[in-house]
Order: structure tokens, then C-alpha cells, then sequence
């Protein structure tokens, strides 16, 4: 018994241990407030600690899982995650993946533009207030009428995942228009699309192998575009039509509900304390008996998201578009190639006809030619002379027949 029960803590610090091996360090990057960064080099349950975030919300952020754009909320953090963008926002800091990546990048250097620009705002008000003691209802309306920390860094993001998809839209004109219009162009043509993004001339139309590969890449490029796109304006459509869903994502809000005078429950105790969640529980408390109220007020994030979607809806609207230009050019080119098919046939059923009449007069210049002695031949030679004309006008009229019935059944032009 002494035996076992020396074996037990032995077994369960080796599945320990084994567990902190097997955990992947990621590198996050942490934003607060003031614009002051941290960078961190954590595994997730470090993160799930942190955040206070389930597991099954930071699979999202994995990428090397597939999972389409998401904006989540939850009680104390909105997951995000949009392409490149892999973010845990709380009520005072920003949590973005892979901050050393070339495309997120840029993302940290806004973030640490623009999160602190209310606070010095607040700064200089307090300023003021010292000076000008009268103003003080006045601030106190511009306070409550203060972007929340997390829609500021919310709308950082939508900023960026826009901007980003609408220049691979951009890009992806600039290399598909012209590509297009060199299919199309005819002699000394300038098409217009041509004339306007690559500001190139085409000589002619040149419909080849290459050319058709090359717009075969860049339909397929168009189609996962498109694909990314429509799946950020779902996600933002779906958000849009739940006023619930919007709610979740009020993180100051709940917190400075949780800890009104009116509510029974307590600042949780993993939140370090913050002078602008203090400034927002301060102005809670001081309007507690709206709360319930302002629960359902999503009108300031509704107008925030509506117009992200109408950006990323502009956008799919330009990929319709060249979608639709390229459906039109392969239409174009199948009735090229239709039109080249039927000269094909048209050439086919002359040589059929003309193989036809050939093969009638060889028949009779083989009959006339064979070396077998006739009693018809001996004293009639002039006959060869009519056979052979009569042969001719027999094999120019089939012929003419065989022309006219094709152009009245139309299989061939006048």
C-alpha cells in the first residue's frame, strides 16, 4: 500500500509535466489603454487565464484551423477573428496574435495611435475643469458619450480587414481587366478598361493558351477573394441583425453594471484596476437607474458596424462586377470559337461535296478505261467525248445542289 501510494503524486507530476512540453508557446502582443505595448510569449492556458476565455473560443484563433471570420462575444472579451487579424479584446487591452507578421504589423501601429486618444482627451478636459469649474456638465455629457475602449479597438480592426480585402480587390482589377481585354481587343483596338488601369494598347486579339491560363489564374484568385469577403460581410450582416449579439459586445458596460450599486455582484478579481474603467463605473453609478435602460441601446455600435458593411459590401459589389466581366468575355470567346467551328463545318461540307463529284467522274473514266474489249467501242469513239461532258455538268450540278440545300437549312452563310 505504501508502495502505491508513493506512485500516485510520481504519475500525476509526469502527466504534468508532460503536459507543459506538449504546450505551444504563441507570440501575442498585449495593448492597453495608453498605447503602451507588452509583448508576450505565452502558451494558451496562459491566455485562458488572462482573459478569462474558454478553450473552445481560442480554437478560433488557431491558424491552422480553418475557421471562417468571427466576431464573438462573450461575458469579458470579444474574440476576434478576421483573416489575418486574430485579436482578444477585453475592457482595457488589445490581445493580437503574431505581432511580428508583416500584415499585423501595421494593425499594432494604429492601435497604439489610436486607443490613447480619448484618454488624453480626458486629460486635457480635467485640465480645463480645474480652470473652468462651470464646464463640468458639459464634460460629463461628452464622458457618457465616450467610444468605449473595446468598439475603438473594434473598429481599428474592421478598419484594416477592409482596407486590406478592398486593395486585393484593387490589385486583383489592375491584373484581371487587362488580361480580359486582350482576349477581346480586335486590330488597333484600345479597350477601355485598358486605357483606364494598365493604360496599355492591344493590337490584336490573342487567343491562346497562355493568355487563357493566365485568366483561368486569375478567375480562381477572384473565387477565393470573393469567398474571404463574402464571409466577413456575413459575419457582420449576422451581427447587424442581433441586437443580443451586439449587446455582448458592450465589455465596459457589463462591467460597470457589475459593479453599480444596484447589482449584487463584485468587480471579478482578475481584472487589475484602470482609471478609465474606474471613470466608467463612476459614471454608471452616478446614472444607475437607466442601466436597465441602456442595456438594449446598440444604436452606437449598429452605426459603427453599419457602415464597416457597407465598405466590405462595396467591395463584394467590384468582384460581382469583374466576376460578370469575366462570364461576358467567355461568352464572347465561346462564340468566337462557335463561329470558327461552323467556317470548319462550312469548309468540311465543300470538300465532302467536291470529294463526291470527283470520285462520280473517276467512276466513269474507270469504266471507259478499262482494257476489256467492247463491241459498243468498236466505231463509236465520238462517244467519249459526250460521256465525259455529260459527266462534268452532272458533277457541277450535284454539287451547286449540295451548296444550295446547306445554305436553306442554314448550316452554312450566303
Amino acid at each position: 500500500m505504501a508502495r502505491e501510494a508513493y506512485l500516485v503524486p510520481v504519475v500525476e507530476a509526469q502527466v504534468a509535466t508532460l503536459k507543459k512540453k506538449t504546450a505551444v508557446t504563441t507570440s501575442w502582443i498585449s495593448i492597453d489603454a495608453k498605447g503602451q505595448s507588452v509583448i508576450l510569449d505565452v502558451d494558451k492556458y496562459a491566455i485562458m487565464r488572462r482573459v478569462q476565455v474558454h478553450a473552445r473560443d481560442l480554437r478560433i484563433l488557431d491558424p491552422m484551423l480553418s475557421y471562417p471570420s468571427t466576431i464573438l462575444g462573450r461575458e469579458k472579451v470579444i474574440v476576434l477573428n478576421l483573416e489575418h487579424i486574430k485579436a482578444i479584446i477585453t475592457a482595457e487591452e488589445v490581445l493580437l496574435r503574431d505581432p511580428y507578421d508583416d500584415n499585423v504589423i501595421p494593425i499594432v501601429a494604429e492601435l497604439k495611435r489610436r486607443l490613447p486618444q480619448d484618454n488624453l482627451t480626458c486629460q486635457d478636459q480635467g485640465e480645463e475643469e480645474e480652470e473652468h469649474p462651470s464646464a463640468r456638465n458639459d464634460m460629463d455629457t461628452e464622458e457618457e458619450n465616450e467610444f468605449p475602449f473595446e468598439f475603438r479597438a473594434l473598429e481599428v480592426a474592421l478598419e484594416a480587414i477592409c482596407s486590406f480585402l478592398d486593395a486585393r480587390t484593387r490589385e486583383l482589377e489592375i491584373d484581371a481587366y487587362p488580361a480580359l481585354d486582350e482576349l477581346t481587343s480586335k486590330q488597333n483596338g484600345n479597350p477601355i478598361w485598358s486605357q483606364v488601369l494598365s493604360k496599355s494598347k492591344h493590337s490584336s486579339a490573342k487567343i491562346s493558351s497562355r493568355n487563357l491560363d493566365r485568366v483561368r489564374k486569375l478567375k480562381s484568385a477572384m473565387t477565393r477573394l470573393t469567398n474571404r469577403v463574402q464571409k466577413v460581410r456575413d459575419e457582420l450582416e449576422q451581427l447587424l441583425d442581433d441586437d443580443d449579439d451586439m449587446a455582448d459586445l458592450y465589455l465596459s458596460r457589463k462591467l460597470a453594471g457589475a459593479c453599480s450599486p444596484v447589482s449584487s455582484f463584485s468587480v471579478p478579481s482578475w481584472y487589475p484596476p484602470s482609471p478609465t474603467i474606474g471613470s466608467k463605473i463612476s459614471r454608471t453609478s452616478r446614472a444607475s437607474a437607466v442601466t436597465v435602460e441602456e442595456d438594449n441601446d446598440v444604436e452606437e455600435l449598429e452605426m459603427l458596424l453599419e457602415a464597416y458593411f457597407m465598405q466590405i459590401d462595396s467591395t463584394l459589389n467590384k468582384l460581382t462586377t469583374l466576376r460578370e466581366y469575366i462570364d461576358d468575355t467567355e461568352d464572347y470567346i465561346n462564340i468566337q470559337l462557335d463561329n470558327h467551328r461552323n467556317q470548319l463545318i462550312q469548309l468540311e461540307l465543300f470538300v465532302s461535296s467536291g470529294t463526291v463529284c470527283l470520285s462520280i467522274y473517276s467512276l466513269v473514266a474507270a469504266i471507259f478505261g478499262m482494257n476489256i474489249p467492247y463491241t459498243w467501242k468498236e466505231g463509236h469513239e465520238y462517244m467519249f467525248k459526250w460521256v465525259v461532258i455529260l459527266t462534268g455538268l452532272l458533277c457541277t450540278s450535284t454539287f451547286t445542289s449540295i451548296v444550295s440545300y446547306a445554305r436553306h437549312k442554314g448550316l452554312i452563310g450566303s
